[in-house]
């Protein structure tokens, strides 16, 4: 079974935020596929269906992104499932909007809820999808940037990046990430 993990934080405030795009990204999946993320389960929300033949879980922790290593921690442990068997998609600053970067290690870059992942895993190790949300303006501090709503302008760019992500995650359920990256890194 493969598993997607969306990174987020939980709560209306923060549901239309750049720092939730990974959680945009999963809750598009679901409903592409009809499959509801509503399952309270491993301090996480949860929806178990089926992809293309494949049996897929998408998770999206409840436990803020600082803390996101918990709930898939925690998911690991009661589920008995691989760490192989996972993609995590997530928002970076280092990506242009509109873009996204697959990589299957590498530092947390900064990113607090992959420094927590790789915490609670003990690896770098692991299949990602980065998703573009580019860096504030000069002057801006970047906790604010992440916390804050896409510009209406950027809408269009948004969607492509969110369609893009679940491409990818579809593709990678009958090809190997290796082939993923090689399709959708371009």
């Amino acid at each position: 079974m493969k598993w997607i993990v969306g990174l987020g934080n939980p709560g209306a405030q923060y549901e239309k935020t750049r720092h939730n795009i990974g959680f945009m990204a999963v809750n598009e999946l679901g409903r592409r596929h009809g499959i509801d993320i509503k399952q309270s389960k491993c301090k996480a929300l949860l929806g178990e269906g089926f992809i293309s033949g494949h049996k897929v879980a998408l998770i999206k922790p409840m436990t803020y992104m600082n803390l996101s290593g918990e709930a898939v921690r925690a998911y690991m442990d009661y589920y008995k499932v691989a760490l192989e068997d996972m993609i995590v998609v997530y928002d970076d600053l280092d990506t242009e909007l509109g873009r996204n970067r697959l990589r299957y290690q590498g530092s947390a870059g900064g990113h607090n809820g992959i420094k927590s992942l790789i915490q609670h895993t003990g690896t770098q190790t692991f299949n990602r999808i980065r998703m573009g949300i580019s860096r504030p303006d000069p002057g801006h501090a970047v906790v604010d940037y992440v916390l804050s709503t896409f510009a209406k302008k950027d809408a269009a760019l948004l969607q492509t990046s969110i369609d893009a992500a679940c491409d990818a995650i579809e593709y990678s359920l009958d090809h190997s990430f290796e082939q993923t990256m090689a399709k959708f890194n371009g």
